[in-house]
């Protein structure tokens, strides 16, 4: 019997399409498809730019000399259309009816797409599609939903793709399984999130909005200041939400968004620089010193992963902070197409079960 399965996967941003094919584990080929701003602006919504997105894949799949048919399964970025288990679930009719008819609250996103792109090329090909770890898995204790205030419950919001996938690498290199391990890890990108995994689960996590800054990102700011701020007449809601995604954290001191630039800064005898990378390092090792916690400081690991990671300047400022809590792995990039193909392989191989999707 041939083992051989070839994985299609499928990862929208907001401006590109990423796809890889995969056959088993080894990746055959992978593109991040580009889509200009004047091609984007013809939709009005994200899910309107299903037949765009849906035509330059599958251009990519002739590119490859590749036909639809010639895939054992497709596998896409889920998003936050509802609320996930961790693990693979099929597509069904039930999740594409959740994309089209969203539920109040639902802003539906580029990683939507990927789910519909993902489904139409599934009935072309007879072959099944998943998505898997989803953008909105909630796997939280239900000590960890209290906020402080009834009226805004704490939710699960990690890069739950990237960490579980890092998380079962690390482990597997350990001999051992991920489900045994209990693991602090920061992801550290555009926005930054450090998760506390015990025994497979991500049972609570500092959100890139309820600890430290980032690139971007202001993350937690004093309550009654920001209240105060959002009150003062001086700035609209929609300024606001800017603020606090897209011109805070790095941006709003020092105006630059790239961490290369920041240690260029830092090189160059900028003493603000230095405060702010400083700061960054601090409130990170203060979010993964929570996340301990959780975890009654039982860690078999603190792992650092995410684009930052690959900075040996900040990953050592933060090592200083935490490592005499437990050894420190460095994991830099993401690999959330691989993590992708992966869950769908083990799908495929029945080494994995498939939840089923059940509209809220």
């Amino acid at each position: 019997m041939d083992n051989t399965y070839k994985i299609l996967v499928i990862n929208p941003g907001s401006t590109s399409t990423k796809v890889a094919i995969y056959e088993n584990e080894k990746e055959l080929d992978t593109k991040t498809l580009e889509h200009s701003a004047e091609d984007l602006a013809k939709f009005p919504a994200q899910i309107d730019q299903l037949p765009f997105r849906m035509e330059a894949v599958k251009n990519y799949i002739a590119e490859q000399g590749m036909q639809v048919t010639d895939f054992n399964a497709f596998v896409a970025r889920g998003g936050s259309y509802s609320v996930f288990k961790a693990g693979a679930y099929q597509i069904n009719e039930e999740m594409v009816d959740a994309i089209l008819h969203p539920a109040p609250g639902r802003t539906p996103g580029a990683s939507w797409n990927a789910t519909l792109i993902a489904n139409e090329l599934s009935k072309e090909a007879g072959a099944p599609a998943y998505i898997y770890d989803a953008v909105s898995v909630d796997e939280m204790e239900d000590v960890a939903r209290l906020s402080g205030l009834k009226e805004i419950p704490r939710k699960a919001a990690a890069h739950t793709l990237n960490t579980k996938a890092v998380a079962r690498a690390v482990a597997e290199k350990a001999g051992s399984k991920y489900e045994e391990k209990n693991y602090v890890i920061t992801h550290m990108g555009g926005g930054i999130s450090t998760s506390a995994h015990k025994k497979g689960r991500i049972v609570d996590m500092v959100a890139d909005d309820e600890g430290t800054f980032s690139p971007e990102r202001a993350g937690k700011v004093p309550c009654q200041s920001l209240v105060d701020l959002c009150y003062s007449g001086k700035y609209t809601y929609k300024e606001m939400k800017k603020m606090m995604r897209g011109k805070g954290g790095i941006v709003s001191y020092l105006g630059v968004n790239d961490c290369k630039d920041v240690e260029a800064m830092i090189k160059e005898g900028n003493e603000e620089a230095k405060k702010v990378y400083d700061a960054l390092a601090y409130q990170i090792a203060k979010d993964i010193g929570s996340m301990a916690a959780v975890l009654s400081f039982e860690l078999d690991g603190i792992i650092l992963t995410g684009g930052i990671a690959y900075s040996e300047m900040f990953t050592g400022m933060v090592k200083k902070y935490v490592e005499k809590l437990s050894e420190v792995t460095v994991v830099p990039g993401s690999f959330e197409m691989e993590a992708l193909a992966k869950g769908a392989l083990r799908v495929l191989k029945g080494e994995e079960g498939v939840n089923t999707f059940v509209r809220e």
